[in-house]
């Protein structure tokens, strides 16, 4: 095929309208909140720390996920089409599998930061130094994008032969595995252990290093003390529980689970919403990132006076 018919939202006009209006007023939320996160990040110098520079590298990763879908779901819906080619296509599977594979090694980075912070507070500048943070940083970068290669090469060189309309508003392998010719279980199987191994070994240590946070936390003495630690893990554990449950659900849900109307629903759960989300939880309880947010606001505000 030369190009793929991707799900219409609506037939008639007005609801496409409203699709359009609603993606993008969920668009400009994700650009608005993650380009305040990082600009905050990069101009303040008090949050040049490890956490905050995950945070940056997190909000880079939200604004990439959302650009790669919902542009051209909202420009299909404008202009009362569902095509879209067979390399954008392609590039869409990369993107997508690369941006979220590397979402989950740096939330799992992200939790490793907050085991040595509180479980190990005399050690934290030479385990986080600037250099260990790259390096980690990198690695995460690099095992999404091994990850997207690997899946996005798997899907494409198997030949498809049952149509070209994707169930879904945009090109996710388990809808284009179903358009495949040959029974493609034992091709994927290979690159689903791959990933499933990689998924779990992340979600293990996740587990662990919150096991011995919530530990160390609960032997603090004082209230305040506890609180403050906390405050410090809470905004993560939200992001990750949020992560973790909706693509479990979207890709491990049995088949008699699964309708149109609810697999959208589910994708919309993990793709489209968090990046819009993800920065709200991350300044609600961080009295640095809402002073650096609410400085930074007053900046813009002094220049345009």
């Amino acid at each position: 095929f030369n190009e793929f018919l991707l799900l219409a939202f609506a037939d008639t006009r007005q609801l496409q309208l409203l699709h359009f209006w609603l993606f993008l007023g969920i668009y400009l939320a994700a650009l608005l909140g993650n380009g305040l996160i990082i600009t905050a990040v990069a101009c303040d110098h008090r949050l040049h720390t490890p956490m905050y520079f995950f945070l940056l590298n997190l909000s880079l990763l939200d604004l990439g996920t959302i650009s790669t879908t919902v542009p051209k779901s909202m420009a299909n819906s404008l202009w009362n089409t569902r095509v879209i080619s067979y390399w954008e296509c392609a590039a869409q599977v990369f993107n997508f599998n690369f941006l979220l594979s590397t979402e989950y090694s740096v939330l799992t980075v992200m939790a490793y930061d907050r085991y040595v912070a509180i479980c190990r507070p005399l050690h934290y500048g030479t385990l986080m130094s600037s250099r260990a943070c790259v390096k980690m940083a990198a690695a995460a970068w690099v095992s999404g994008f091994l990850n997207a290669l690997l899946h996005t090469a798997n899907t494409f060189s198997i030949p498809l032969c049952q149509g070209n309309v994707v169930e879904q508003f945009f090109c996710e392998i388990p809808q284009i595995l179903k358009l495949s010719c040959s029974d493609t279980y034992l091709r994927e199987l290979e690159v689903l252990v791959i990933s499933i191994c990689f998924a779990l070994g992340c979600f293990v240590f996740i587990v662990l290093s919150y096991v011995q946070i919530f530990t160390a936390v609960l032997r603090i003495p004082s209230e305040q003390g506890r609180h403050k630690a906390f405050s410090m893990c809470l905004p993560h554990l939200v992001v990750v529980s949020m992560f973790i449950s909706t693509a479990v659900f979207a890709y491990l849900k049995p088949p008699s689970f699964s309708s149109p109307a609810l697999d959208l629903l589910v994708t919309l759960l993990y793709a489209v919403v968090p990046p819009a989300v993800n920065p709200l939880i991350y300044s609600m309880r961080n009295k640095e990132l809402k002073d650096a947010l609410k400085k930074l606001v007053q900046l813009v505000l002094l220049q345009q006076q």
